[in-house]
């Protein structure tokens, strides 16, 4: 992977003829900011990261106002341990950086994609596509056509009530 990822993924669309909006817009970090700059409710974005489940890395894909619930992800994939991808190892796997990755595993990324019905929940995906200045906003539909990803149930509400960390889950 390197800076062509959103060519590559509009060409992959075009290709399977399934309509999209790119947009380009200021380096965002977070959701929050990526859900600004795009015009899209924070509950629209596809936020995607990588986990490493046991000893594989695999990508997984939930509304961004939502968080990753991995003691589902062990569960359901009977595994016994999870983790984030450091950004050393999203670099070296992807070539991007956090806040960059798409919702989109081959031929786009090499995992195995997992989606939470979060993002069926609504009817567009807004996501950044490879680079932290460009978004993505398609028809869920379509996104699931493109994608093929495997449904499990992974994602809970964030805790308002709870202490504020150092700040807003960073995304891979």
């Amino acid at each position: 992977m390197t800076d062509d990822t959103p060519l590559r993924i509009g060409s992959y669309l075009e290709e399977l003829g399934i309509p999209f909006r790119q947009i380009h817009h200021e380096p965002t970090t977070t959701s929050e900011a990526s859900a600004r700059a795009r015009g899209e409710s924070l509950e629209v974005g596809g936020k995607a990261i990588l986990l490493k489940t046991d000893n594989v890395f695999r990508l997984f894909v939930l509304s961004a106002a939502l968080r990753l619930d991995s003691a589902a992800i062990r569960r359901q994939l009977q595994a016994k341990k999870t983790r984030f991808a450091s950004r050393e190892e999203l670099f070296e796997l992807t070539g991007l950086v956090p806040g960059s990755v798409p919702p989109f595993g081959p031929p786009i990324l090499p995992f195995e994609l997992f989606v939470d019905p979060s993002i069926l929940a609504n009817e567009k995906i807004s996501f950044n596509a490879g680079s932290l200045e460009a978004s993505i906003v398609m028809a869920v539909p379509d996104y699931l056509r493109a994608a093929a990803p495997k449904i499990l149930a992974f994602s809970e509400a964030l805790d308002e009530s709870a202490e504020p960390s150092s700040g807003p889950e960073p995304r891979p």
